[in-house]
């Protein structure tokens, strides 16, 4: 369902070490209306996922995605860059038919 480069598993693993979450922690992403292109991705890292939520793991890390943002984010890649260039998560949707400048939303 989502994919999680290896850049991302790092960022992530490091993130929830120092934030101190448990083994039941992980990632939860959806789909919310608004942006400049209509779609924008929410992403948060939860102590657990809530009980509607599906459950994916890939490369290490478990991700809850809410069952309404399911269509939207099939065959998605979880990315991270840290360079000069900006520093941050991304998601890289082949759903998308145009995302805005800054990356952060999306219209399918």
């Amino acid at each position: 369902m989502i994919q999680v480069s290896d850049t991302a598993r790092k960022k992530i693993t490091n993130l929830l070490e120092e934030e101190g979450m448990g083994e039941e922690s992980c990632i939860r992403v959806c789909v919310t209306s608004g942006g400049c292109s209509g779609l924008s991705y929410k992403m948060d890292f939860v102590a657990k996922p809530e009980p509607e939520d599906k459950l994916f793991s890939d490369n290490g890390v478990t991700i809850a995605v809410e069952k309404r943002s399911l269509l939207y984010l099939a065959g998605t890649t979880l990315e991270y860059a840290g360079g000069l260039n900006g520093k941050g998560f991304s998601f890289n949707n082949p759903n998308a038919s145009r995302t805005c400048g800054c990356g952060e939303s999306f219209a399918v």
